[in-house]
């Protein structure tokens, strides 16, 4: 199989995973921690909000079964990318909204997508979304994959 990667951060990471994991072609999901200064760090530590994390999904998908562009659609509709620093009822900017794209291809059409959506004025509110290179992802903790799964959950409020 073909694949690629995405990195997507859209508020908590356990329920913008399930959702990804739900589509055909997408091939396997973690969760980490991206654009921080720490190296390695924990899950507490990006809570505390002093390693500027975000909470972040990494998806490996087959291009031949779901393109980049149907990924960002999704992104786009599992959150509320008016909102900056948070989603819900988390705050903070370890839940911000951002696309970290892998290459300049992905950035061109994360770009394209964020501005459609702004003119389509299906928000009143500005986008907040960042259009960004991907840092370093670190992986999290073993007991934050397929959180929402291990515990027999298929989504959460996103």
């Amino acid at each position: 199989m073909n694949t690629q990667q995405a990195t997507f951060a859209a508020g908590c990471f356990w329920g913008v995973e399930a959702e990804f994991r739900k589509l055909d072609g997408v091939a396997e999901t973690s969760v980490g921690y991206s654009g921080g200064h720490a190296e390695n760090p924990s899950y507490e530590q990006v809570c505390s909000g002093q390693t500027g994390h975000t909470e972040s999904v990494r998806v490996v998908f087959d291009p031949d079964t779901i393109s980049y562009e149907e990924l960002l659609d999704v992104f786009w509709n599992i959150h509320d990318p008016t909102q900056k620093d948070r989603q819900g009822p988390d705050v903070g900017s370890q839940y911000r909204s951002v696309i970290f794209t892998h290459d300049q291809s992905q950035a061109k059409a994360a770009e394209a997508s964020k501005d459609a959506l702004e003119a389509s004025g299906k928000y009143s509110r500005p986008i907040a979304t960042t259009v960004e290179p991907t840092p370093p992802f670190f992986l999290a903790e073993d007991y934050h994959q397929q959180y929402l799964e291990k515990r027999g959950q298929s989504s959460c409020r996103i």
